[in-house]
């Protein structure tokens, strides 16, 4: 615990940034250390505010505390970075590449399936039907059931614009 009541002397990384005298029964010492949970926590406060996320681990059991705090960091770090979409930004732009991998990986076992064939002498190309009935799954199962767009920056340092279900689908760069 990081707490004043542990021996240490210092308070948690969350008293530190309040500039609070750190309590025994403190319920964000457990989950922000004294040297780097101020930095985490700075976060949380923006975000959420103390009072509420103080509220928010108390009506959380003990033993899920720790990752409720670790879920509420990464949300306002993420709310921070993106404030309209926060971390759903990132899981769709996730959601995006899991679907494109997985019609990477059909095209490709598609591509072995018609080298496999024209070695064994038949023409693979002439019977697409085949290639339908050995990979049955369809571009359409691997979309998203939800419809939007969402910006996300991309390592070049320009923002990427993605949209997906009801509104035109695909990458625009602005």
């Amino acid at each position: 615990m990081a707490s004043s009541a542990g021996g240490a002397g210092s308070p948690c990384g969350a008293c530190k940034f309040l500039r609070r005298k750190c309590a025994a029964e403190c319920v964000f010492a457990p989950h922000f250390c004294a040297e780097d949970g101020a930095a985490q926590f700075a976060a949380i406060h923006k975000v959420f505010g103390a009072s509420n996320a103080a509220k928010l681990l108390q009506q959380v059991p003990p033993g899920d505390r720790s990752e409720a705090a670790a879920t509420v960091t990464y949300e306002a770090q993420a709310r921070l970075r993106d404030p309209i979409y926060g971390c759903v930004a990132h899981i769709f732009a996730l959601q995006q590449q899991v679907a494109t991998l997985q019609m990477q990986v059909l095209q490709a076992k598609a591509r072995v399936a018609q080298q496999t064939m024209a070695a064994a002498g038949g023409q693979a190309a002439g019977s697409p039907h085949l290639l339908q009935q050995r990979w049955p799954m369809e571009p359409e199962s691997l979309s998203t059931q939800s419809s939007g767009c969402y910006s996300a920056p991309s390592c070049d340092g320009s923002a990427s614009m993605y949209c997906f279900g009801e509104q035109e689908e695909g990458s625009y760069t602005r």
